[in-house]
């Protein structure tokens, strides 16, 4: 649950906590953390703690300090309900107290406050698969899928529906929004759905999702992959997000808005340039060729469904993403297409990169993402890559 601030050092006696844990995202997506005792937590928000940048954010060696964002505190359910654990999602900071260029977090939070200060409000939900493989006698992943399931089966065929049921409760237990899952159509694959949020708590949620889908997988004897193509013969996972725009109340995506439209054509040019973000391992163009291949790739569209503000769907991002650099990159992306006024075709796709290196290439030569994105993390994004590709 999320709590404010002058109730937090209350909940935190009041409950039992005995772990607090300072989490972040690294700069390829990666949930990092610190545990603090309760009686550090004082000092954690008036001061922050210190952390050593060892090539987690940055090559340059420097000391930062993580100071907690007292709103996005939950409780972890897994965890022994005596000396319980919580996590907070930190904020980064320079030693001097500046903030620091490269606070993924931070930088999404300031798009979302230009969009605010053009009278505009943003919502986003996500939509994202995975797999769950069995393991060996040793508990280390196979290949082989838990189930031989369909989309939306059920059991007995679906045996991953206990799994996602407690996959499903925690993050509730938790303070998310989970408001749908099934079966997808892969041996052993699956889909939760998240209800619509600001896009900083949409961000944090993909953290939180990726790390207990993975924690109850392995407390039921499973790996979970969330990996864009685990199988080459079998359908791969997506991440599929969905932006609504409102202004007065009022959507900007239903009917014939020109804003509306500016904003979707925004997104369609600029995203090639930042697909690497959004596509940032090797084996995420495995899927995106295997759906060109077979006529499924569809990056874009608008959707309207009675009941629900209309919606632009992404559909070519993966789990692999760094949820806040693609949240942020997308929310600016339509920013710049609404301040030139720019003019949507719908017959047109985005020609996305068809490899990583390609994506590395067009990143590094984008002037929008030299803009939006400071150069300590550009730069440090396409070193990590270029180490992992050598």
């Amino acid at each position: 649950m999320y709590f404010y601030d002058d109730d937090t050092q209350g909940f935190i006696e009041d409950n039992d906590i005995k772990f607090i844990r300072m989490s972040f995202s690294d700069i390829l997506g990666n949930m990092k953390n610190i545990a603090i005792m309760p009686g550090e937590l004082t000092r954690a928000i008036e001061y922050g703690i210190p952390f050593y940048t060892a090539d987690v954010l940055e090559k340059k060696p420097a000391t930062l300090m993580l100071r907690p964002d007292t709103n996005s505190l939950s409780v972890l359910p897994w965890r022994p309900q005596t000396g319980r654990v919580v996590r907070f999602f930190c904020n980064i900071f320079n030693k001097d107290g500046t903030p620091y260029a490269g606070d993924l977090r931070r930088n999404l939070g300031l798009t979302v406050t230009k969009l605010k200060e053009m009278g505009l409000q943003c919502k986003i939900s996500t939509r994202c698969e995975f797999y769950l493989f069995k393991t060996d006698m040793d508990g280390n992943p196979t290949k082989i899928p838990f189930d031989n399931g369909g989309y939306m089966d059920i059991a007995p065929l679906d045996k991953c529906e206990n799994a996602r049921r407690e996959i499903c409760l925690s993050l509730e237990e938790m303070g998310l929004s989970p408001i749908s899952s099934c079966h997808k159509s892969g041996p052993g694959q699956n889909e939760i759905d998240f209800a619509s949020s600001d896009p900083l708590t949409a961000a944090d949620n993909m953290m939180h999702y990726k790390a207990v889908v993975k924690t109850i997988a392995a407390s039921n004897g499973l790996c979970a992959s969330f990996m864009p193509k685990p199988l080459p013969d079998e359908i791969g996972s997506a991440l599929k997000i969905y932006i609504s725009i409102t202004r007065d109340g009022k959507s900007l995506l239903g009917g014939n808005s020109s804003e509306g439209m500016a904003f979707a054509a925004g997104i369609k040019k600029y995203l090639p340039e930042f697909a690497l973000f959004m596509n940032s391992t090797e084996n995420s163009y495995q899927r995106l060729d295997a759906m060109k291949k077979d006529g499924t790739l569809h990056v874009m569209e608008n959707i309207e469904i009675p009941g629900c503000d209309p919606e632009l769907e992404i559909r070519s991002a993966d789990a692999c993403c760094n949820p806040y650099l693609t949240m942020q990159l997308l929310l600016e992306a339509g920013i710049e297409g609404m301040k030139n006024g720019l003019a949507f075709n719908e017959d047109e796709e985005p020609v996305l990169p068809e490899t990583l290196e390609e994506a590395m290439k067009l990143t590094s030569e984008s002037e929008f993402v030299s803009r939006c994105v400071p150069a300590v993390c550009t730069e440090n994004f396409l070193r990590r890559k270029n180490m992992k590709n050598n």
